[in-house]
């Protein structure tokens, strides 16, 4: 009985192929090369929670595909992005795997996260992609037009964190659950006559019923 238990190891799903059959070929194999990857380091780095380890094709690939859809869709003639506190990669280094010609910059603080970024852009091949290994505070003021963030924190931190860096007329986004409209209700008066809050775009994962939004902020003044 015991050895029945050992072998009926959790499934370990990739069902990106059957979700999203109009990506090329070479592009869902890119895409699982980054899925194993990201298996393999997450043993030693902490990369993505335990819980969502069998599911990652859908929590963090499916939703990374999906929102990197949303913006560009928003913004077609997007040239460079930052990924702020980009750790795991996502959603960077999939925006980088969809558009090949966009310059995706990601940063991050800790040195193991970004010797693993640096790992699979090379892994990956992405000559569009640059690892920072410095804190978002740290980059010179009005040096980030665009900027998008999953996980880095909730959208009055984000704001305030990347005040100096987003020049007037920048644009952060935000990638959220459906109660996005919390946090921009929460967001202080002072920080609402600088950025102005909407909603991009919103999308549900293959499994589940739960909403996902893609919340941008426009840097007014």
């Amino acid at each position: 009985m015991k050895d029945n238990q050992e072998q009926a190891a959790p499934i370990v799903y990739w069902r990106i192929d059957e979700w999203f059959p109009d990506l090329s070929p070479d592009l869902r194999t890119r895409l699982k090369t980054y899925h194993e990857e990201l298996l393999k380091f997450n043993r030693t780095l902490n990369l993505i929670s335990a819980k969502t380890v069998f599911v990652a094709d859908a929590l963090h690939f499916a939703d990374s595909i999906m929102a990197s859809q949303a913006i560009m869709k928003s913004n077609p003639k997007l040239e460079k992005i930052f990924d702020l506190g980009s750790g795991n990669g996502f959603p960077g280094l999939v925006f980088a795997l969809l558009y090949p010609k966009v310059q995706v910059v990601l940063v991050e603080v800790d040195q193991k996260k970004c010797e693993f970024l640096t790992h699979v852009a090379g892994v990956l091949k992405l000559s569009n992609v640059t690892v920072e290994n410095k804190a978002i505070e740290s980059f010179p003021d009005g040096s980030m037009h665009y900027v998008m963030a999953r996980g880095l924190a909730n959208i009055s931190k984000s704001i305030m964190i990347t005040r100096k860096v987003v020049p007037k007329g920048g644009v952060f986004y935000h990638l959220k659950s459906e109660e996005w409209g919390i946090e921009v209700g929460d967001i202080p008066t002072q920080l609402c006559s600088v950025w102005a809050p909407s909603l991009v775009g919103e999308y549900k994962l293959p499994i589940g019923a739960i909403k996902f939004s893609v919340v941008k902020t426009d840097k007014i003044a």
